[in-house]
């Protein structure tokens, strides 16, 4: 074979064992051998997966020939075979049974597959092109599905090319039965994939995303860096996540928590989340798939690759993707805001803050975020949420220092004309330069202390600017997340977050500092009673709120022991956040609103 392109043959082998096959064909070239390797983790989700795990046979063969051909496991993700230069076709199988945007999955509606953790990647051939071809399952109605350019549709299979092998795995592709619906904005198709048969109200979300994805079109500006884009979204009956991609993005998402046809047009929580996550992985079509860390333009998918700047790149679009929705109207102001307080209330609620920077979060995605145990919460912070608030300050106090001039759309549309167009590369220190070269402010104290450093997001500074004021009050329930209420707040607290028992609660988390955590309370402990009586949610909380000593008894098992106890009976904090709106045309000037 002469040609210098890389050959992709997939196939559904058996859904009802989630395997699918994969032959690859490699010219003829100049090495005596070749090493070939699957990545170990996929861009966007930090955290080595080992994908290779799941290829359960491999062999390899002379192409023209067909004699076998040796080819020896190197190590827990690479094949060397011995080809002597001639062209060589590997064939394997690939078990797929992980339903999660981040690997394969199939199933008897469909088959998803990230390219990580389907095709194997040749050395020396990493910028070749790839051709894919799909052979068409004869499971009558699947097709297949995805955001790579189609070039030839023939009787018994699909086919694709790509320009190199960094591409070819950036476009995720679903194979089965579906509901779709495509609608344009500004010249842009965008195009909606629900995995199965459902009843969703398609036009109803189209409608509904359409100013969101001419938001992010018109903040970073013509040209546009994709013509097509797709949402593929798996329904589960449980499950959340999004991961991006290039031209598209793979969502898993809750089918029941979505629109149908003939429904109230109410926005419910979890639609609302559903556009926020559409909102999210949209807006990484440029920062993240484009403007991305010098490090990221060509990582080792083989090895982790260590950033400190993921609080620019998750954090900045966490602020985005709920900021976009009031902006856009399909929330309110006063919903927005309740989203943000939220946010900070799980932010307040963190000990880990003090700990950990978001610089030094980002660093340690690998093994710390990506990687939480149940004491994570007093250990680490999420660079998604102080990120997200981080961005929100940073946006109050460019606005400041500029007299409104600045803003944090400005900074957005500077990383992208600087370092997305041409997909060159973030350092570490852009956020404080751009401000620096640019704009001629310096904002090296803030990073220095809410990035770098440990401290609190000062809001507080600036919140007057677009009329609101952050006000904190006690829990009202154990589900309470922040927000305006209209309930009253608990008098004590027990400082553990707890999930029902067949007989009491088991603790889940202890919060560092507080009554459950002094008391010696540990996860996976049962508490059984207090004061001598058997307790769920509600009961232990009255049995806290109307106690006037101070101190409990509790009973619990740990471990298969029975052990009894005191507890302290605390007031408790006020670490749930909410927005009073001061002065509604201002809250509507910063969001754009204003007539």
């Amino acid at each position: 074979m002469n040609s210098p392109t890389l050959h992709y043959q997939l196939s559904i082998f058996s859904w009802q064992q989630h395997l699918f096959d994969v032959t690859l064909t490699v010219p003829s070239h100049k090495t005596q051998t070749l090493n070939l390797t699957l990545p170990s983790w996929i861009p966007g989700s930090y955290m080595v997966r080992d994908f290779a795990k799941n290829i359960v046979s491999l062999s390899a063969t002379n192409t023209d020939t067909g004699d076998s051909i040796n080819c020896i496991k190197t190590d827990k993700q690479t094949w060397q075979a011995n080809t002597q230069g001639q062209a060589l076709t590997i064939t394997y199988r690939v078990y797929a049974n992980d339903l999660s945007v981040r690997s394969a999955f199939i199933n008897d509606e469909y088959a998803f597959i990230n390219g990580t953790s389907a095709f194997l990647s040749v050395e020396g051939f990493e910028e070749r092109p790839c051709k894919l071809q799909i052979i068409k399952p004869a499971i009558t109605n699947w097709r297949a599905y995805t955001s790579m350019p189609l070039t030839n549709d023939v009787h018994d299979s699909w086919e694709y090319e790509v320009k190199d092998y960094a591409e070819f795995i950036d476009h995720p592709i679903y194979i089965g039965v579906c509901n779709l619906h495509s609608f344009d904005v500004d010249g842009v198709t965008f195009e909606l994939l629900f995995s199965g048969r459902n009843n969703l109200d398609l036009e109803r979300i189209a409608n509904d995303l359409t100013p969101i994805c001419r938001h992010h079109m018109q903040l970073f500006g013509d040209p546009q860096p994709m013509q097509r884009y797709l949402f593929m979204t798996l329904l589960a009956d449980t499950g959340f996540g999004g991961l991006e991609h290039r031209d598209s993005t793979a969502l898993l998402f809750p089918r029941f928590d979505l629109p149908m046809v003939g429904e109230s047009e109410t926005k419910t929580d979890g639609y609302i989340t559903f556009l926020s996550l559409c909102s999210h992985e949209l807006f990484h079509t440029w920062h993240v798939k484009r403007i991305k860390p010098e490090v990221m333009v060509k990582p080792d998918l083989q090895k982790e690759t260590y950033t400190n700047q993921l609080w620019i790149y998750e954090g900045f679009t966490s602020f985005y993707d709920d900021v976009t929705l009031a902006r856009a109207g399909t929330i309110t102001p006063q919903k927005y805001l309740d989203i943000v307080s939220q946010n900070l209330t799980r932010l307040l609620q963190n000990a880990g803050r003090f700990k950990q920077s978001v610089a030094e979060s980002s660093f340690d995605a690998w093994t710390k975020f990506y990687k939480q145990d149940a004491s994570a919460t007093n250990s680490i912070v999420s660079y998604y949420t102080k990120g997200g608030i981080i961005a929100f300050g940073l946006d109050l106090l460019l606005r400041e220092k500029s007299n409104n001039d600045v803003t944090l759309d400005s900074l957005m549309r500077h990383l992208w004309e600087q370092y997305g167009r041409d997909e060159k590369g973030t350092p570490d220190d852009v956020i404080a330069a751009i401000c620096e070269q640019d704009f001629n402010i310096d904002i090296s104290d803030y990073l220095a202390d809410v990035v770098y450093g440990t401290k609190d997001v000062p809001l507080e500074n600036w919140l007057s600017n677009i009329g609101v004021e952050l006000l904190t009050r006690s829990k009202v329930s154990a589900e309470d997340k922040g927000g305006k209420t209209s309930g009253e707040g608990v008098k004590r607290q027990l400082g553990a977050n707890c999930k029902p028992a067949p007989l009491g609660l088991t603790v889940t988390q202890v919060f560092e500092g507080l009554a459950a955590s002094d008391a010696g309370l540990m996860v996976n402990d049962t508490i059984i009673a207090v004061n001598g009586y058997v307790v769920n949610q509600v009961k232990l909380q009255r049995i806290l709120d109307s106690t006037n000593t101070g101190q409990v008894s509790i009973s619990l098992i740990r471990d298969g022991r029975l052990l009894t106890g005191d507890l302290d009976v605390r007031n408790a904090r006020e670490d749930v956040c909410y927005f009073s709106v001061v002065d509604e045309s201002k809250l509507a000037a910063w969001l754009g609103l204003s007539k």
